[in-house]
């Protein structure tokens, strides 16, 4: 098996072309007392029936979605030339400054991958207890604007032009989890819950470019580059070709042979819920920290490209025809400009280590919600989730409106903003007796490629479960005061 390390590193190009598979708790769905996977969100909420999702329901957490600070239209452009095409922005007939003013000063990707593959929630023991079983991936992207620059401008440029890009950064995390959750009511005010996590270390990789010099010398481009790799993978290791003059090996690729394990580790979520009654009717606060966790690895790879070394350059690819397997097609282009970036960045391999450990990226989520008094049935709260990941830290806040209008139905609509822009959210969740259906989206899209890639910045997501549920009880049951009239 052959993973070529371009395609580690082509999150530049997967911006623009490419749809994250991510199946994740809603953030739309924290406030709804009825959905059964809130506990992802804070393991403090004590679910209202027990429910179970096996691997043959298929769609018992169901999500796809993409979020960025770009998109599609940033990369790829509408092109007629013998007929309409698309081409991509290295296209000379594509205007420079038209492509560079759509880009940030870093432009980020953030994608957090769960695949569920056993869940079920029962109530015993007091409370309410949770079990997971899933594989999660978490993966974040940060390209700079001036590699956008060079690559577009670059090619242009003749005699003494310089260059400096900072923290390109590829940073993936692949595990198995396997989760148990309790949560519990202390009393009629105060709820708690934790969850608590065994980790199977899949495969991970840390690509850091931190500092890029780069220089035109005649026909061609001066680099000096100071990088590191670091990874692990049961089995893996570098593939590699000629050496530099300090003995170092050029990474090729990775190669696999007999992959399993590749190391263990442990992580906690912790939350809490507070009903604020006695001193603001209605209003109830709650807060949890997620993921809280490491991982050890037993093997490590290891590469750095602290080195000077030349580079011919890109050249512009142009399409001229829409047919497929033409030469200059928008597929063509883009393997045209996998190959050239091979040869921009070149990391060398270093004496590996025996093991290293790396930590999870946590979350801290903190809510208030806020029950009209005059109808308990809908419900405000306001959500702000912060990601902890440096230097892929993001932050968004979410305003919603909630309403369970009969028992068997709830539904959520909301607003967020978040580094990644503004999203529209919302929610519907059918819950009568031996069944829950739920369909929703943190980012509502509206137009999409034929690839069903949101057109404008990279947020879209898709989720929808089923799951068989039985012992429906409410957690809490509204009485109200005996009158008694003297006359």
């Amino acid at each position: 098996m052959k993973y070529n390390r371009i395609k580690i590193i082509i999150g530049v190009l997967a911006l623009a072309v490419t749809t994250i598979a991510s199946a994740q708790t809603m953030r739309s769905s924290y406030f709804m007392e009825g959905m059964n996977y809130r506990h992802q969100l804070n393991p403090a909420f004590v679910g209202e029936n027990s429910y179970i999702n096996l691997p043959f329901f298929v769609l018992g957490n169901f999500n796809v979605g993409t979020q960025g600070n770009v998109g599609v239209n940033n990369f790829l452009y509408k092109y007629n030339q013998n007929g309409y095409t698309l081409t991509t922005f290295m296209n000379e007939a594509i205007n420079s400054q038209e492509f560079l003013s759509g880009l940030k000063d870093m432009n980020h990707l953030n994608a957090n991958i769960s695949l569920p593959i056993v869940a079920f929630g029962f109530k015993k023991w007091g409370g309410f207890n949770t079990f997971d079983l899933g594989i999660r991936s978490n993966n974040s992207i940060n390209l700079p604007y001036s590699l956008f620059d060079f690559m577009k401008n670059g090619m242009t440029q003749y005699g003494g032009t310089y260059y400096n890009l900072k923290n390109l950064r590829v940073r993936t995390n692949t595990y198995v989890e396997v989760a148990f959750g309790h949560a519990r009511d202390i009393d009629d005010k105060l709820s708690v819950g934790a969850k608590f996590k065994f980790l199977v270390g899949a495969a991970n990789m840390d690509a850091h470019i931190k500092n890029m010099d780069i220089y035109m010398s005649e026909d061609k481009w001066d680099i000096v580059a100071d990088g590191r790799l670091d990874g692990s993978m049961k089995g893996a290791s570098f593939k590699t070709k000629e050496a530099n003059e300090a003995g170092q090996e050029q990474i090729d690729g990775i190669k696999v042979k007999n992959p399993g394990v590749g190391g263990y580790g442990a992580a906690i979520d912790l939350g809490a819920v507070y009903r604020m009654d006695d001193f603001v009717e209605g209003l109830t606060l709650s807060a949890s920290l997620l993921d809280l966790g490491f991982i050890y690895w037993s093997n490590a790879l290891k590469g750095s490209m602290i080195h000077s070394y030349t580079f011919e350059g890109f050249e512009h690819p142009v399409a001229v025809n829409p047919e497929p397997d033409n030469p200059n097609d928008i597929d063509t282009q883009i393997d045209k400009i996998k190959d050239e970036l091979e040869g921009f960045w070149k990391f060398y391999e270093d004496e590996p280590a025996k093991s290293r450990t790396t930590m999870l990226g946590a979350t801290f989520n903190a809510g208030a919600e806020y029950a009209l008094p005059c109808y308990e049935k809908l419900r405000f709260g306001l959500l702000s989730s912060t990601y902890i990941n440096r230097p892929f830290t993001w932050t968004e806040a979410r305003l919603s409106a909630n309403v369970a209008p009969v028992e068997w139905f709830e539904a959520s609509i909301n607003y967020g903003i978040s580094k990644f822009g503004s999203s529209l959210g919302w929610v519907i969740n059918f819950r009568p007796r031996g069944f829950n259906f739920f369909i929703g989206t943190d980012h509502q899209f509206f137009r999409i490629t034929p690839q069903f890639v949101p057109v404008g910045r990279a947020n879209m997501s898709v989720n929808m479960g089923f799951n068989i549920t039985w012992n429906h009880k409410k957690k809490y049951k509204v009485t109200k005061p005996d009158f008694i009239l003297e006359y």
